[in-house]
């Protein structure tokens, strides 16, 4: 099973807000996960990035693979990537 950090989409039409997930990749965006490991708020001024980083480094050390976005979310929030 292959496992993917990424986000999944909330909110409303034009008021997104995403949720930082642990997905299998074979699972639809906004459907299953394993579990959620922070969120992300673009509309704010600056914008909010929370992420658990004890959790991204485990699912990281197991062999999950982050989006390309999520992996951008995390160097902003100066998590190493190992």
């Amino acid at each position: 099973m292959a496992v993917s950090i990424r986000l999944k989409r909330m909110g409303t039409s034009k008021k997104p807000h995403f949720r930082v997930v642990v997905a299998d990749s074979r699972s639809p965006r906004d459907g299953r996960f394993i579990e959620e490991v922070g969120y992300y708020q673009p509309r704010l001024e600056p914008a909010e990035i929370k992420l658990n980083e004890e959790r991204i480094k485990y699912w990281l050390s197991t062999g999950a693979q982050p989006s390309t976005s999520v992996k951008d979310l995390i160097k902003k929030s100066g998590i190493a990537l190992s």
